[in-house]
């Protein structure tokens, strides 16, 4: 692997650093004490300034109106934008949505892709992910109870969905529903197109994380479907490859995630050392910094986020050369170290800042609670640990 950088992506890379420092730093006080709905304008204005410097959705294909970036260069990008909150979403690469055009831009037909892909990618409306399911673990993809039953030219769905993020404000959601039950179970699950304004969607509330009800953009949605009916032509691919796509989107979506999360890491230790430096404890003038303490969590968080870095970039890279499914053990890996490594992080810089890392005067908070979940979801760190074991143990037998 060459760790050389591109004066293109040098460039670029520079280009979005000085945006999200300068536009976006100054808009997160806003963010997390106001509703996102109250943003949307002065967001949707930093969207066009995005625009007008033909930064818009870095990971899309050209012909979609983005930059078509690779999948390592894409890692770069979410590394940069991960620093802030609104980071993705100003730049239009925002998850869900980023998983959902990949699919409707490989599985999708045209009309699905005219009515749902073109707005999608253009940022003109949002979407959602219906598949994790109350009752059932939501690390076990080919288990769901939810339904889609064929009923003259239509299918009708019922079913109990939970933590489908940005719900709330979505235009659509794809969800993952058994459309064919008696079929071996990686083959039972379809994905459906539903319109969130269709009777029978109901989106019961916005889950409350740690003591804070999400709204809007950082929303995690309890979904009920009632007799919920849309007509067959919404199902995305073919009949009883919910699985085989799924699997497709999220093996890049767990590099945007974890590149994000060390975007995360690097904003909480540039926080966690300034603070260090600047925190007076004693009437001589010494500093946090003087702590041998304090000294040491500085040391390791920089090897680690070094560490974590170069395994996910090197993920990305193995994707891009011998594709998903050779670099699964390269995936599973990134995903539970650098979930693990991102928490350490913030957790270190929450300790230095006090008091303070406790409110919402900072960004850490936010980190702290909103990414514990790293952790659990696209597969909960043990049973990535489980299967990466197992296929490795296997190459021995």
């Amino acid at each position: 692997m060459d760790f050389a950088i591109s004066d293109k992506m040098k460039t670029i890379i520079s280009m979005m650093d000085e945006f999200v420092v300068n536009e976006l730093y100054p808009l997160e006080k806003e963010f997390l004490h106001t509703t996102f709905k109250d943003m949307l304008p002065v967001l949707e204005e930093k969207r066009n300034m995005v625009r007008q410097m033909e930064l818009w959705a870095p990971n899309h294909p050209q012909e979609l109106g983005g930059m078509g970036l690779t999948m390592l260069e894409h890692a770069l990008v979410s590394e940069c934008l991960g620093k802030s909150p609104l980071g993705h979403y100003v730049f239009g690469c925002q998850a869900p949505d980023a998983g959902n055009i990949e699919i409707l831009n490989l599985h999708g037909t045209p009309e699905q892709k005219e009515r749902y892909l073109k707005p999608l990618v253009e940022g003109k409306i949002r979407s959602c992910f219906a598949m994790t399911e109350v009752d059932m673990p939501g690390s076990n993809p080919v288990m769901l109870e939810s339904t889609a039953v064929k009923d003259g030219d239509d299918y009708v769905i019922n079913g109990h969905k939970w933590y489908t993020t940005s719900a709330d404000g979505a235009a659509f959601a794809i969800a993952m529903v058994i459309t064919n039950p008696d079929e071996p179970p990686y083959f039972r699950a379809s994905m459906i197109i539903v319109p969130t304004d269709t009777a029978g969607f109901n989106l019961v509330r916005n889950i409350p994380i740690m003591g804070h009800e999400g709204s809007d953009y950082a929303s995690h949605g309890e979904i009920l479907f009632e007799s919920c009916r849309v007509p067959q032509e919404n199902l995305l691919g073919g009949e009883g490859m919910g699985f085989v796509i799924g699997q497709e989107r999220l093996g890049p979506g767990r590099i945007h995630h974890c590149m994000r999360w060390i975007g995360i890491c690097n904003r909480a230790f540039d926080m966690m050392c300034r603070r260090a430096n600047e925190r007076v404890i004693s009437p001589t003038g010494k500093t946090l910094a003087s702590r041998q303490t304090v000294q040491n969590w500085v040391s390791e968080a920089a090897a680690e986020i070094q560490a974590a870095r170069l395994m996910t970039l090197y993920a990305a890279w193995r994707i891009d050369t011998v594709g998903a499914s050779e670099a699964r053990n390269d995936v599973s890996m990134i995903k539970f170290v650098v979930a693990n490594t991102m928490n350490r992080v913030v957790d270190r810089a929450l300790q230095v800042h006090g008091g303070l890392g406790m409110t919402d005067d900072t960004v850490l908070a936010f980190f702290y609670r909103h990414e514990r979940a790293a952790r659990i979801y696209d597969g909960a760190d043990e049973v990535h640990k489980l299967v990466m074991a197992r296929r490795i143990l296997e190459s021995y037998q």
